[in-house]
């Protein structure tokens, strides 16, 4: 007869060691799911924390846009400040450049410059001024916004802005970066006082004066930086203003003033270039004063082979400088 097998008992060190593991693994169960539903709620909490972000905003904005529209200047000036605090505040890029856009928008409003204000009508002249002044207001804090470099958390390099058909009165954009994203100035109407891109930098995307007319005024470019991008003066009119790029630096990407019109501005390139590529391709010299006394032809190309009419003043003689490139008759 077969004897039965005993099994070891198990004794009591080793039952608490069990049960200590079984409580354990509950434990750890219990702290997984507690996990779970604790990120599921952080989730549903993020999410109602951004539409009641975004819902906000959009009152807000709501508000500021109508003061845009409002008869009193002061109003206008409020709403002005107002859009650029909601721009700094947005929850997202895309609000951002709504209000970006906005303010762009209402530059792009019809606009009669000074010269069109009778000099007897005190009333219409005053209205003038207060319009001026929302204008450049808006100039200078965009200004402002482009000053400040990444990771600043209200710079506003690399949106978009819309400035065609503007007619800028003056204007200070001085030491602007234009860095990335899409610049229009096409159609832009340059017809008085002082704009000024001094120390402006133009270090990427794309910056466009298609068909922009200098028509009066000064507008400087002086020691700005075109570096990286380009910058397009395609079919750009220089017919009555003073325009310099004194000691503009043109170091790498492309700016064109092709198929631009030379004809009663007095415009001057002294100490400019010095790298990139600058092309004049088809640009009409037929009046005014343009010199390029003192540019610097080295490093890149500037290209005025298939350009026409009377030589700028300025060019040097041969043998020219390596990148320079002159029409025969010159």
């Amino acid at each position: 007869m077969r004897e039965l097998k005993t099994e070891r008992r198990i004794d009591s060190k080793t039952l608490f060691d069990l049960v200590k593991l079984s409580f354990g693994v509950v434990a750890g169960a219990g702290a997984l799911v507690a996990l779970v539903v604790a990120y599921r709620r952080q989730r549903v909490d993020e999410d109602g924390a951004v539409r009641e972000a975004t819902r906000l905003h959009t009152e807000r904005f709501t508000v500021a846009v109508s003061q845009l529209g409002d008869a009193s200047a002061a109003v206008r000036l409020g709403g002005v400040h107002a859009l650029a605090g909601l721009a700094d505040d947005a929850p997202s890029r895309e609000l951002r450049q709504t209000c970006i856009d906005v303010l762009c928008a209402y530059l792009r409003l019809p606009y009669s410059a000074e010269s069109e204000v009778a000099a007897d009508d005190s009333a219409a002249r005053h209205d003038y001024l207060a319009l001026r002044e929302v204008r450049h207001t808006i100039i200078r804090l965009i200004r402002d916004h482009l000053r400040l470099s990444h990771p600043h958390p209200r710079s506003w390099q690399g949106y978009d802005f819309d400035f065609t058909g503007v007619v800028f009165d003056g204007g200070d954009f001085s030491a602007a970066e234009f860095a990335g994203g899409r610049v229009s100035f096409d159609g832009a109407e340059f017809t008085g006082g002082w704009v000024c891109l001094n120390e402006a930098e133009f270090t990427g995307g794309t910056v466009t004066f298609r068909g922009a007319g200098f028509i009066g005024g000064a507008v400087t470019f002086d020691g700005a930086r075109f570096d990286g991008g380009t910058v397009i003066f395609f079919a750009t009119k220089f017919t009555g203003s003073t325009v310099t790029f004194d000691g503009a630096t043109f170091a790498d990407g492309m700016v064109a003033f092709e198929t631009a019109r030379f004809s009663g501005s007095t415009v001057t390139f002294a100490g400019a270039f010095a790298g990139g590529t600058v092309s004049f391709h088809n640009a009409e010299f037929t009046s005014g004063l343009v010199t390029f006394g003192g540019a610097r032809f080295t490093g890149g190309t500037v290209d005025l082979s298939a350009a026409s009419g009377v030589a700028p003043g300025g060019l040097p003689q041969s043998p020219l400088p390596a990148g320079l490139s002159l029409p025969p008759t010159w």
